[in-house]
């Protein structure tokens, strides 16, 4: 699993009919800092992430491991929506309030 920030959303009116109804995301990459590595993906949204959420998503085989995209031609999925998280017991990222460094 990765850390990322969605970022934006991709839409697809012509495709493949196994991904018809299906909500892209733009995520952004970010390491265990919550700082941005550079790399980009589109995810297939299996959770409702939103603008500027960060999320858990998996890339690879992984991708197709969900209810919403096994059977799906999906490289990327995003899985789960992060609430909060801390390295060794340092705050890192808090959905409800802004972490102070």
């Amino acid at each position: 699993m990765l850390i990322g920030e969605v970022v934006g959303t991709v839409v697809s009116t012509q495709k493949d009919e196994k991904l018809v109804g299906l909500k892209f995301q733009i995520v952004r990459e970010v390491d265990d800092h919550n700082r941005p590595t550079g790399a980009y993906v589109v995810a297939i949204d299996a959770v409702g992430a939103g603008h500027g959420d960060r999320v858990l998503f998996a890339t690879g085989s992984s991708a197709r491991q969900t209810v919403l995209t096994e059977g799906r031609p999906a490289d990327a999925v995003i899985m789960a929506i992060i609430d909060s998280w801390d390295v060794q017991g340092d705050p890192i990222y808090s959905r409800q309030a802004p972490v102070e460094r």
